[in-house]
């Protein structure tokens, strides 16, 4: 499979051509594009609600609260559009966003994809460390941001990425009016002012009657085919560095028509966000859903349970995900339940790690709400239990789907388009009895290209399948259910983000006083996860956890990355081969 790189000025297919005509051939993949649907719902519905912020907006940053319906939304795309244009972004440009779940971090997705650019969303809680790594991997043209991101400013960061690579513009929403726009030249689109700016005051307006005719020439020059690369986001894996996961509108739709489909969702639900707008599950899981209905989107972040509960109370949401820590404890906190109408929450999306069969079940039977188990990764990996497959909510939290068992069906479209296979790793066979373990391969129209180059080696084995790194059992009197068992990758995910420990270790090391260094991760009862640093200091030498903690930080690195615990030892329990036993050091936390 090809390794997407970014290459300048252009749009950028991702699937080769025999692939495309398959999957259009069999009716996965269509003509549609994001941009198509955000047209089609403002046409469709245009005085419906179509997004709205959180009441907690305003500690987030300096920005007024929307609730804006689809022609108001579709209305302020192209305005952002036609900034973006005048700034000289152009088609096949990577645009980096770090906002938080606002509106306006809807409208700035939108409006990229809407003039051919490839949209890099960007974790709020990056600081200079990741971000000046994303703008180098993916090439940034321009940089999307506010003032203030809760306490924290980023101009810092700003600053540092207009220094340091491509990065020719920064666009800041909450600034003050300052410089104004380039003009973009005509010629080739992308050939815009080569040089950095800032444009002050971005906010959310009305296009005008300009701001129209300039994106209108723009879709002249420039026709959207849904190959065309539209996101690069990224992920951890073992190698430490986060891989950059190229996606188009082929196999998002893809993917969203899964994710639609598994809750049954239609255009009269109310889709309530409290997870990062940066990757798979929340894109797929409930921004694309919501989008391809024309519903109606509530945004939330950061988590906080209060805020979380008057909103599906008060905007009468009926759909929501949630990591399966947040679902435990609520269920615990009879309080906080006795005071939240939720009447009109109907199923709830979890998943990123396994879901214990009592909370599936306490939903289910205290309040009729349905836990819908989600298993997925940005590259593509896509298995749902929905009560239609599992009525019974403690199979529905142990159980996935085994698309293609013999002489099964399942109610999820997945079933015909999505291929499955168990592979024993250390013999290369695939797994068809119940009771063994391989490792999970997957194929079909919701699968990515491969990685962005020098992000991420081949992940895919040679009958084209993913690798998803994954372990599950086969299970079931036909085999006809998969089984989650274990990471094979080594990952630790703290309150649903991933931590790849590599990177940690290799920051600890640069530490004077550490010659070994492993990260762990151990049970949490609300995050699921925290980490644990194992420290081996050289001889006669001495350190505090303070001092490690202070050492990170000044690598400013995101703030969930800090180990929570440090644990100083002799020396690192390690096999034949010289790798780390991390399950002992687990076992031992």
């Amino acid at each position: 499979m090809p390794v997407f790189a970014t290459r300048g000025p252009g749009a950028i297919a991702l699937h080769p051509e025999e692939k495309v005509a398959r999957y259009r051939g069999l009716g996965w993949w269509t003509d549609d594009t994001i941009d198509d649907l955000v047209r089609a719902a403002a046409r469709r519905r245009p005085g419906a609600l179509a997004v709205v912020d959180s009441p907690d907006k305003h500690l987030l940053g300096d920005l007024p609260g929307h609730r804006l319906t689809w022609s108001e939304l579709d209305s302020a795309v192209d305005a952002l559009a036609a900034t973006l244009i005048r700034q000289g972004i152009g088609v096949g440009d990577v645009v980096g966003v770090q906002l938080p779940n606002i509106v306006e971090l809807v409208i700035t997705y939108f409006a990229v994809i809407r003039i051919g650019g490839i949209v890099s969303p960007l974790n709020t809680q990056y600081r200079e460390h990741e971000l000046n790594a994303a703008a180098r991997a993916a090439a940034f043209t321009a940089f999307i941001t506010t003032t203030r991101i809760g306490d924290r400013h980023t101009a810092a960061a700003s600053r540092v990425l207009a220094d340091g690579g491509p990065v020719r513009s920064i666009l800041v929403f909450g600034e003050e009016p300052g410089e104004e726009p380039g003009e973009e030249p005509g010629g080739v689109p992308g050939d815009g002012p080569h040089r950095t700016g800032t444009i002050a005051g971005l906010c959310v307006r009305s296009a005008t009657a300009e701001d129209l005719e300039r994106v209108r020439e723009r879709r002249d020059r420039y026709r959207a085919d849904p190959n065309h690369c539209v996101t690069i986001c990224r992920t951890s894996g073992t190698e430490g560095s986060p891989k950059g996961v190229p996606r188009c509108h082929y196999d998002w739709l893809a993917v969203a028509a899964v994710t639609q489909d598994a809750p049954d969702l239609t255009e009269n639900d109310v889709i309530l966000n409290p997870f990062p707008l940066v990757n798979m599950a929340s894109i797929a899981g409930t921004l694309l859903p919501w989008l391809r209905l024309g519903a109606r989107y509530v945004l939330h972040q950061p988590f906080t349970v209060p805020t979380f509960l008057r909103q599906i109370a008060e905007e009468r949401v009926t759909y929501t995900v949630a990591p399966p820590s947040v679902l435990t404890m609520l269920l615990k906190r009879d309080d906080l339940l006795r005071e939240t109408d939720l009447g009109s929450l109907r199923s709830i999306a979890s998943g990123s790690a396994p879901l214990p069969s009592s909370m599936v079940a306490g939903w289910q039977e205290r309040f009729g709400i349905n836990v819908i188990n989600m298993f997925g990764s940005n590259e593509g990996v896509c298995l749902l239990s929905t009560p239609a497959d599992f009525p019974d909510p403690r199979q529905r939290a142990t159980y996935f789907p085994r698309y293609g068992a013999p002489g099964v069906t399942w109610s999820c479209q997945s079933m015909d388009r999505v291929a499955v296979k168990l592979v024993d790793t250390a013999t290369g066979a695939e797994i068809t009895e119940p009771g063994r373990r391989g490792e999970l391969r997957i194929d079909g129209p919701t699968i990515f290209s491969g990685y962005l180059a020098g992000t991420g080696r081949d992940p895919f084995d040679e009958e084209g399948f993913l690798r998803s790194g994954d372990v599950f059992e086969l299970a079931g009197d036909r085999g006809q259910y998969l089984r989650y068992v274990d990471r094979a990758r080594d990952v630790i995910i703290r309150g649903g983000m991933n931590i790849a420990p590599a990177e940690i270790e290799d920051l600890l090391l640069l530490h004077p006083a550490v010659v070994e260094a492993a990260l762990v991760g151990y049970p949490d009862e609300v995050l699921g996860e925290k980490a644990c640093a194992v420290v081996v200091t050289a001889p006669d030498t001495r350190v505090t956890p303070d001092e490690l903690l202070d050492h990170l930080r000044a690598h400013r690195i995101a703030s969930f990355k800090l180990p929570e615990r440090f644990r100083f030892v002799d020396a690192l329990p390690r096999n034949a081969l010289g790798k780390i036993i991390k399950h002992r050091l687990r076992a031992q936390l």
